[in-house]
């Protein structure tokens, strides 16, 4: 790989880190390549990239971006997995993948310039999607008004209801 090929890199990579949401470094020695393919593929379908590259590139084109944080993480074999949707989905596929695949390493991840540990990430893996909070939110925030309008319908129908009575008594009075 020439100079030029090698700063063209750098900016590629620097334009993905800026547009990511998360990055998560993992070290993948001993995947073959169909597997890897296979992981690429699942995380592609959730907005999330895969990307293998040399460590000294990678470290550059993180210098100016909030992920420089990862730039002590960048040692053997790397690779980073960046996402710019939602940050729970590639962990959630790069967790369930390593538990799979054991050679899959997670080493840390950076999320909103906060550095996320090995063990941090599993924990973001094991939250609901974002729809899923969202569905949640919604179905809340769909009760408090229907809770209203069932105690602000059984004044009138408590009313009513007396004054059903009422009606009977008198009825049974007059009988």
């Amino acid at each position: 790989m020439n100079r030029e090929e090698k700063v063209a890199e750098v900016e590629k990579l620097n334009g993905k880190f800026k547009e990511a949401k998360i990055a998560i470094i993992a070290d993948y020695k001993g995947l073959t390549v169909t597997v890897l393919q296979e992981l690429r593929h699942n995380l592609r379908r959730n907005d999330a990239e895969f990307r293998v590259a040399k460590n000294s590139l990678l470290i550059r084109a993180v210098e100016d971006t909030e992920y420089k944080g990862l730039q002590d993480q960048f040692v053997g074999t790397t690779a980073v997995t960046v996402s710019y949707g939602d940050p729970v989905s590639p962990a959630k596929i790069l967790a369930e993948f390593s538990k799979d695949h054991p050679e899959l390493q997670l080493r840390a991840a950076s999320l909103d310039g906060k550095l996320l540990s090995a063990d941090d990430i599993i924990a973001l893996s094991k939250l609901p999607s974002k729809e899923a909070l969202l569905g949640q939110m919604l179905s809340v925030m769909n009760a408090v008004p229907t809770g209203l309008v069932q105690v602000l319908s059984g004044v009138p129908r408590t009313f009513l209801y007396a004054l059903q009575a009422i009606k009977e008594q008198k009825e049974q009075a007059a009988n």
